[in-house]
Parts: structure tokens; sequence; C-alpha cells
């Protein structure tokens, strides 16, 4: 979201005349920025000049033009409310030219376990639910918000355009602001000090427990400006960056952790805003922040596709587990357009020590299933309660906010994001799960559009807990209905492609409509995931208080999924199915047992989706099989039997025990191991003693006669 108005639309004579102060003050601050970076580049020994650099491999790399450490944030002041008070449009994302071909929708939620979740949901009820930062956002009086927000240790972060604010995430109390975001760069110089222009990210870097806050800069926006907290204090002290990007109209930056940098994504635009050049890449040099030292950046710049390509988004990594050491960056494309139905999968590998080494490559093209794009004439056709007094921005032409990575014990990565469609004739999220996105094969292992009944559902969400349970934030509205903040969700254990667990809205009173044909809606909402449990969610997005325009608030809330089920598949029986003549196993015999697994229930009782049992070496078990498939199984099924054949150590001896291990797994959720015991064969001994050896009456030892 821009915020100097650059299109038809918003010239009406409130908004020409706050155009006209911008302009002035945008004037006024490149000759303070002029002066500033002569004296602060000698001062400092830092270099002020652009060093935007051309690789031959068509490479670009470039580095800070200024950086410096800030003063602790809880001691700045806040950042006055002068000449942008005035209420305003704030300029849309320029429009994005594609060619997507409608077809019909084969993954929505189907009807039976939509029902069956609405019947008996067990999606919890919010934990904390409180207020975020509200308009005007403290130095923007636009719409919208552009929310997003971030949860840390003890700290919970909102940004919105253009304020940020510190919340105790145990109580929701403020702890800091709401500031303008611009007061990070207070005292800093330059365009991040005098012209910050919105579209804000935070993000809480979980490897280093820092904190990263962000927002585009200059006009157009050029720029991008970085802060890293320097401790897991978001009120402390930050390192701070500026760089400039290049001279084109760069938008809606979204921004994602990696070990070895911080990447963001781009749109593109010529400097007026007119047309679309692509999408651009970009990877900051992650150690050289956190060190509070100059940074550099590499892109690859605007993609060969150029304004045929859709966009795309940067994973950000979840959870304490890193992804395979070395794995570049993955980016992946919306699935439209040209490439359509395809989720195209990138690999970014930046190299900050030789930039013309970088790359960004085409790692793997994952078919996607169709679908209807939402409102791809114009943005605006969610309708709210009172009809034609409001219609709400969808945005379905990109996706939405995160691309979330995580990695799970047993070796497997998940990466789960979303966009809006129209689905039944109203707005659906359609959800996504890939997998093994750095080594491969990438596959898409679940996707789906919920659309559970004639409600809007838009402005979506989506993250995975440790658990590897599913969750999607979102906003729904309907004829009937006032805009609502909801959210939904699923176990790993649940059916794919099904949210399972329900869907609660968030209770907030009052609400009302965004009325006087004010359209603008997000443009984005952020599901995080707590680092201290891994497991509670924390989704934050905006809301209308009351009927009226130039009034929304925003809201907070956190969640937890109950812990999937660990023991809703159990041990079975167990029998002989094949073994030697003496019915029992023998040592170095080929042999068959079943053997039974159960499912017990749990919440929700979910039933089992790729139920299987492999059987372990050990324990007298050699050669064994394949893994074995259980298949669907539900708390009312039961117990299923499965034949496992193999060869019983020769080794073994007669008497002893034979243990079989079996490892059972459903999809990514492990159960077990459950042992299950065989006897074998008694030893049996044949008398044999030598008589001829002695000589009567004598008789062997141990012998006597009576």
């Amino acid at each position: 979201m821009k915020k100097t108005p650059l299109q038809s639309a918003f010239f009406n004579p409130r908004v020409l005349v706050a155009f006209a102060l911008c302009l002035i003050g945008a004037l006024l601050a490149l000759v303070g920025f002029g002066v500033f970076t002569g004296s602060s580049a000698q001062a400092q020994g830092k270099d002020s000049k652009a060093s935007n650099e051309k690789q031959p491999s068509g490479v670009i790399s470039g580095a800070s033009i200024r950086n410096d450490v800030s003063p602790p944030l809880r001691f700045q002041p806040p950042w006055p409310v002068t000449a942008k008070e005035f209420e305003r449009e704030a300029n849309e994302n320029p429009k994005i030219p594609h060619k997507h071909v409608d077809s019909a929708d084969p993954v929505i939620q189907n009807a039976r376990a939509s029902l069956l979740a609405r019947l008996a949901p067990s999606i919890p009820s919010p934990i904390r639910n409180f207020d975020g930062i509200p308009f005007p956002g403290v130095a923007c009086s636009c719409a919208p918000p552009d929310t997003n927000g971030e949860v840390g240790l003890t700290q919970y972060v909102q940004m919105v355009n253009e304020g940020y604010q510190v919340f105790d995430k145990a109580t929701g109390a403020s702890i800091l602001g709401p500031n303008g975001i611009q007061s990070v760069w207070m005292g800093f110089g330059g365009v991040c000090e005098t012209s910050g222009s919105g579209d804000p990210v935070v993000l809480y870097d979980q490897l280093a427990n820092r904190w990263v806050i962000s927002q585009f800069a200059g006009s157009p926006p050029t720029h991008e400006c970085i802060a890293v907290s320097t401790t897991s204090d978001a009120t402390g002290t930050y390192t701070r960056y500026d760089f400039l990007l290049g001279t084109n109209f760069f938008d809606y930056p979204h921004l994602g952790v990696w070990p070895d940098g911080y990447y963001m994504a781009m749109n593109v635009f010529n400097a007026a805003g007119t047309a679309f050049l692509g999408g651009q890449a970009f990877a900051f040099d992650r150690a050289k922040m956190l060190a509070g030292m100059p940074a550099t950046f590499v892109t690859p710049g605007i993609l060969a596709g150029g304004a045929a390509d859709e966009t795309f988004l940067p994973a950000d990594l979840d959870g304490a587990n890193l992804p395979p050491v070395g794995s570049p960056e993955t980016f992946v494309y919306w699935p439209g357009g040209a490439s359509a139905n395809t989720y195209r999968v990138m690999h970014f590998h930046a190299d900050f020590v030789t930039p013309a080494m970088t790359t960004f490559t085409l790692f793997a093209t994952v078919p996607s299933a169709g679908f209807t794009e939402l409102c791809p004439a114009t943005r605006a056709c969610v309708p709210e309660l009172g009809g034609a007094t409001g219609i709400l921005d969808g945005i379905g032409d990109r996706l939405m906010f995160r691309l979330a990575y995580r990695k799970f014990g047993d070796g497997h990565e998940a990466l789960v994001g979303n966009f809006t469609v129209s689905a039944g004739g109203v707005a659906g999220i359609r959800w996504f799960e890939l997998r093994n996105v750095t080594a491969g094969p990438v596959t898409l292992f679940q996707e789906s559009t919920y659309q559970p009944d004639t409600d809007w559902r838009w402005m979506g969400s989506a993250a995975m807990d440790g658990n590897g349970s599913l969750a999607l934030g979102f906003s729904a509205s309907s004829p009937t209905i006032n805009p609502q903040i909801r959210y939904a969700g699923r176990f790993a254990s649940d059916p794919l492609g099904v949210l399972a667990q329900g869907e609660a809205t968030v209770p907030i009173a009052p609400t009302g409509n965004q009325t006087s044909g004010l359209n603008r809606w997000g443009d984005y909402s952020d599901l995080t995931v707590d680092p201290v449990d891994d497991a509670t969610f924390w989704f934050t997005t905006e809301y209308i208080p009351a009927n009226g325009t130039f009034n929304w608030n925003t809201r907070i809330v956190s969640f937890k999924l109950p812990t999937t089920p660990t023991n809703n598949v159990i041990k079975g029986g167990s029998y002989i199915v094949n073994a030697g003549p003496n019915g029992v196993l023998d040592p170095g015999e080929v042999v068959t047992v079943a053997l039974a697994l159960k499912n017990a229930g749990g919440p929700g009782n979910p039933c089992t989706t790729t139920l299987t049992g492999t059987l372990q070496a050990g324990g007298g078990v050699t050669v064994p099989p394949a893994a074995q498939s259980y298949g669907v199984e539900c708390a009312s099924d039961p117990e299923r039997y499965r034949n496992y054949t193999f060869t019983v150590d020769p080794a073994f001896v007669c008497g002893n025990t034979v243990t079989a291990t079996l490892n059972v797994l459903d999809g990514a959720t492990p159960y077990g191991p459950f042992t299950y015991t065989f006897p074998t064969g008694s030893n049996v001994t044949n008398p044999v003693q030598n008589f001829d050896g002695v000589v009567a009456p004598a008789l062997p030892v141990g012998w006597t006669t009576t």
C-alpha cells in the first residue's frame, strides 16, 4: 500500500491538497537529505552513495547507504502527528496484469466434512483478545491499515500504516506506543527518517531472538528501511539500515527469515506506477545486520518473464528445526496467469561474498487444482450488511502473507500458504501445503478451498504449529453480517484437505460496516506461532467498530489448537498366519504374522488418513517386509490387521521370544512404536548314552540299577 496518490481514482479536492502538501514535504526532505548525507558520511566514515552494481551474471548487488545503532525506542519521543492528519484513501497497489483462466474447483471442502466440523467443533475460544492500533495509525490518516504483527519471547509487536506498538503478550497491556514507524529512524537522516511510506512488515527472527521492522520510503518508494533489534526486547536499541533498491517503483514488500539472510519479494512498476515490470527478489545479509555492520543485498533483478510473470512470496522460518545446511531460500509463485494451476517453486541462493555467484532458479513446478479468480475486473466485490453501503476489496490476485516454512523432527518440510478465490458464488480461501521444498522432490501434500457456507471469507493468513496442526485466520462478511474476524484449523491426523476442527468467530463488540464508498480492506493480515511453546497462534487483522469511514480498528487474538492426540491409534491384537509344521516360529523359518491397529478416538474423533505400519529388524526379526497400509480408520471401526512376512533370525535359540516392533505413521504423525511378541519352539533333547563303551555289570555314569 503506497501513501502517495498516483491514480486518477484519488483526485478529489481533499486528496489533491494532501498530495501538494506531501510533494512540498518531499522536496524539502530531499534538500535536507542532501545536506545530511555529506556531513554524516564524513563524520561516521560511511559510504552515503548508492553502490548498486550489475554483476557479469546479471545479478545486482548493493550496500546500505547508511547504517547506525538507534537509541532505545522506549526513549524515543512519539512521532508528531502533523501534516498527515487529513483523511485519505491510500493509493492502491497498482493492478498486476495476468491471464488467469478460470476453471472448476475440485478441492472445495466437502459439505459433509464442513457439516461435521460445525456440529461438533473442537476449535478453541481465544486465549487473548484485545484491540491493536486504531485509526489513524499514528501518522497516516489513511486506509487500509496493512495490519501485521509478530510474537516473541514475552512481547507482541504490531505494525500498521504508519505506526507500531509493543504489547505484553501475557496480558495484552501496551508497553510502548503506538508510535510512528518513522520514529524508529529518528536522527538517522535520509528518506527513512523523512519519507517513510508504509507497507510495514515486522518479523521475529527466532534463531537470534531479534525483531525485524521494515517499511519502504521515498516517492516513488525506492528505498527499503530495515531495523534489527540488538536484543529480544522490542523497546530497546536497533541497528538501522537504508537500502536504495533502484529507480523503479518498488511495491508491496513482504519479507521472510532464513538462516543466511532476510529475503524480500517486491512487485516492481515503472517510476510512475503505471506499468507493471515484474517481480523482484532481494536478499539482505542477515549476519552483518545482526552484528550491526554495514550490510549488502543481492538481487537477480526483474525476472525474465517480466510483466507476464505472476508475483511470489519468500518462505518465513517457524520453529527451532533448521532447513538442511546450505539450503537456498524458497519462493513460491501465485498459481495463476501464464503458468495457470502451477505452484512454481524457486530457489534463491544468495552469495554475499561473490555476488555474481548468486542464483535464482526454478526448482520445481507442482500442479495445483483449478480455481475461479475472485473479482478480476475490480478488486472490490466483498459485500457487507446493508448491501450498497460498502463493497470491500478482495485482493484475489496474489498469495497472501505469510508463506510459513517448518521442518519437523522426522525430517520432512512443510510450507503452507493461502490465497483467495471465488467458490460457490462467494469468496473462499484456497490453502495449501507443499512438502520437501529445499531438497525435493517437492510434492503438494494437500490443498483445499475453505468455503463451507454462503459467507464470504478472504484476507487470510496460514501457519502450522510444532505438532503439525494448521490454522487459518481470515475476515468474513456477507450481505447479512458485519465484517468479522474468524479462524479455523485442523490436526495433522485429520483427513487431508479438511479444516475439520471447525471455525471460531472472535468476539468483538461493537462492530460495524465500512461505508461511504471506501473499499479498501487489508491489504494483508498475519498469523504467527509463539516461539516459546511452538503451539499458540497469534492473529491480527482489521475490523470496523461502528458504521463509518476512516474509523478502522485492529484486533490481536491468540488461540491454541488442542494437542494432536498421540493415543488415538493404539496397538491391536496379533496371531500367526503361517509357520512351520509345529505351528510356532523357529529359527531360520520364513513366517507370516498378522498385526492389528485400532483407532481409539481423540479430540474430534478424527479418522486416520494414510496410516502405515513398518516392521523393524531386531528382536528376532530379519528381512522385514515393506511398509503395510492400514488406510483410513475411524474410531468406530474394528481393529484392522495386516500381514507381515519375515525370516526368524537363524542365530536365535529355541525357547526365546520373538519381539516384533511396528513403527506407525499417519501422514507425518508418529504413533507407537508398538511391540508384539511370539514364542519360538522348545528345545527337545533325545537321551543318548554309550552302553557299549562300558563292560557289564558296569553302567555309564549317572545310571543305577534296582
